[in-house]
């Protein structure tokens, strides 16, 4: 954009200076409007020519294209009336030469004249205005413009989730073919047989120590196991025993 509104500004300095310059004095005094257009292919000569037949009419066609151009946005229409100035100005220099047999540059209204200048420093202008302009956009990239204007924004996503298989999720099996993990959820029991949380030795019996006593007294005086009770515990109350029954 900012380089579109600086090309145009060069550009339209450029033009006005081109149109304005047939106004100005060319050479020895004479000024570019008394210069017919078709003396440029004929031969200079005295005669005075028609203003919209002189060297306005190139130059005010090139501002025509500059306005167009500028419009449009094209480049390369300013480029061409840029081509246009410095052509015609450039052809009528050498025409003036053949015909004068030598350019001279003077101060006072001799040799060639600020209308020259003018028209040369308003191609320059018209040139390097088509040189900063960025010109139009392509279609295509208008149209990728809107599409991208259009498109919905995506959500920025913190983490991208690995592409492969979780290691996780299978565990790396034993070489006995029992899945990892632990032993008291595996299917099938190891080369050390199950896992028993309690322990698998074989069940321990203790004796206590009063009746391991009574039982060798016993042995040593000969009574068995039934020998050794009260003989009064035994005794109903009809036995007539010692301490039983009304006297």
């Amino acid at each position: 954009m900012i380089r579109n509104v600086a090309g145009a500004v060069l550009a339209l300095a450029g033009a006005t200076a081109a149109v304005l310059s047939p106004f100005r004095a060319w050479y020895d005094g004479r000024h570019g409007r008394d210069y017919a257009l078709d003396e440029l292919f004929t031969g200079i000569s005295e005669a005075k020519a028609d203003l919209w037949w002189s060297l306005l009419l190139p130059f005010a066609f090139a501002a025509l294209l500059t306005l167009v151009g500028l419009v449009l946005r094209s480049r390369l229409l300013v480029a061409l009336a840029g081509l246009v100035v410095l052509g015609f100005t450039v052809f009528w220099m050498v025409r003036v030469g053949q015909y004068e047999g030598s350019l001279t540059v003077g101060g006072d209204d001799t040799g060639l004249g600020d209308g020259v200048a003018n028209a040369l420093g308003g191609g320059i202008l018209l040139l390097l205005g088509a040189l900063v302009m960025s010109g139009r956009r392509r279609k295509r990239e208008r149209r990728e413009d809107r599409r991208e204007v259009l498109r919905e924004p995506e959500e920025p996503r913190a983490y991208a989730p690995p592409s492969g298989p979780d290691p996780r999720a299978t565990p790396v099996s034993d070489p006995y073919g029992a899945p990892a993990g632990d032993p008291r959820e595996a299917s099938s029991p190891g080369p050390y047989g199950p896992y028993d949380p309690y322990g698998s030795e074989p069940t321990r019996t203790f004796d206590v120590p009063g009746q391991g006593r009574d039982r060798d007294q016993g042995r040593e005086r000969g009574q068995g196991p039934d020998q050794g009770q009260d003989p009064d515990r035994d005794q109903g109350p009809d036995q007539g025993g010692p301490g039983t029954g009304p006297r």
